[in-house]
């Protein structure tokens, strides 16, 4: 059974004003910009820059030192279940249950979103490379593996909004590329993805945008 479309959102996430301190330190200050459907951010910087603690910020999961984020012009902090219901956030940690195969893993995922009506879990393992691991338990996987896996329940959400944090991290070269076209694709098809990363989403002019947090 074909994946559908995820349907077209007007949504907009707007950043004004964002400034992070941490032990007296400025990770990076008077950050602004504004995301509609159909738009990439790529937020790159060297290590310690704060480029995690950005996504965090964007997530809700970390207060800033000043600014705010709002989410169809209402601040995420206000109503925080209707933003958390409309993104979805992968970090570093990929938390996959490794005594789960990869096929149970998303049926766990499953039935603690509300997933497209049309979902089909095979065609998702599928289009993220790993067709032919269904039913073998997660901790027998490599890293790499295992961020397949939570990149494919991205799939099955409804949320327009996705923030990753370096999702082709232990990805070889194929994986990349897999997970670069369903990003692609979900942006194309009117989502929104911000991502730190330093592999270039390859988007067309316009869609995609770039924040660089020098130390």
């Amino acid at each position: 059974m074909p994946i559908s479309k995820p349907a077209q959102t007007t949504a907009k996430l707007q950043v004004q004003g964002l400034s992070c301190q941490r032990d007296d330190r400025t990770l990076f200050r008077d950050i602004n910009f504004t995301l509609t459907g159909g738009q990439a951010m790529q937020i790159e910087g060297p290590n310690g820059s704060g480029k995690t603690t950005m996504l965090r910020i964007l997530c809700g999961l970390t207060l800033p030192t000043s600014g705010e984020v709002f989410w169809n012009d209402i601040p995420i902090q206000q109503d925080r279940a209707s933003y958390a219901a409309n993104m979805s956030f992968i970090g570093h940690a990929h938390g996959i249950k490794s005594e789960l195969t990869p096929l149970e893993n998303l049926q766990v995922a499953m039935a603690m979103t509300q997933p497209r009506k049309d979902f089909d879990l095979i065609a998702v393992l599928e289009q993220v490379g790993l067709r032919g691991f269904e039913d073998v338990p997660a901790r027998t996987l490599s890293a790499g593996q295992c961020r397949r896996v939570a990149l494919g329940r991205l799939i099955l959400s409804r949320t327009p909004l996705w923030i990753l944090d370096e999702p082709f991290t232990a990805l070889d070269v194929q994986g990349q590329s897999q997970i670069e076209s369903m990003l692609v694709n979900h942006v194309t098809e009117g989502g929104m993805v911000i991502l730190t990363s330093h592999h270039p989403l390859k988007l067309r002019d316009g869609l995609l945008k770039t924040i660089n947090l020098r130390k």
